[in-house]
């Protein structure tokens, strides 16, 4: 005859197990009626999720995001530099002409899935300058292609980009407003 505590070391949770073993333990002790199935569960579910959960060097990130978030900003001071000094063009122009040339090469990038990558090793410090939307609007158009071109690039290519554009368009209204009330009140 068993005693209880050779019971519950026989019924002991592997916390190295594969996280397929983990989870028949987790869905294996779904209904535990007593305590101690109850806790093995527990305790597979937390062992599933400690071992899942990526670990993340918070410093190595944001030094990897400044660094390439700042070397997209310093290519795109290079191009507007160059359109101006070169070119000759005046300051405007030469801002436009950056912002086609670096939503085009953010655009192509992603189409050889080049982007991504980087987007994996830089984290926001690809995703905030405009190189950003433009991954998200091509990545979109990419991935619906193959439902054809209404229903698919037409309905989907803004899924992410859409809702940027909406608030932003919004929130200069809202603000646009705010301006036009205080001058009128003369507070401007």
């Amino acid at each position: 005859m068993m005693n209880k505590s050779e019971k519950v070391n026989e019924n002991m949770i592997d916390k190295d197990a594969p996280e397929e073993d983990l989870i028949s333990e987790v869905v294996e002790r779904e209904n535990a009626a007593d305590g101690i199935r109850k806790q093995q569960r527990e305790d597979a579910y937390n062992a599933y999720v400690k071992k899942v959960t990526p670990t993340y060097n918070t410093p190595l990130h944001m030094v990897k995001a400044f660094a390439v978030g700042g070397a997209i900003c310093v290519a795109g001071q290079m191009i507007t530099n160059f359109c101006m000094n070169v070119r000759g063009m005046d300051q405007m122009t030469a801002g436009r002409w950056t912002s086609l040339i670096l939503v085009l090469v953010s655009a192509v990038l992603t189409g050889f899935n080049i982007y991504p990558s980087l987007a994996q090793f830089a984290g926001a410090g690809v995703l905030v300058p405009i190189t950003g939307f433009a991954n998200g609007i091509t990545s979109a158009a990419l991935e619906y292609k193959k439902e054809g071109q209404v229903f698919g690039l037409g309905a989907q290519i803004f899924s992410i980009g859409g809702p940027v554009i909406l608030y932003g368009i919004f929130t200069s209204w809202v603000l646009g407003l705010i301006y036009w009330v205080v001058k009128l009140v003369g507070a401007v």
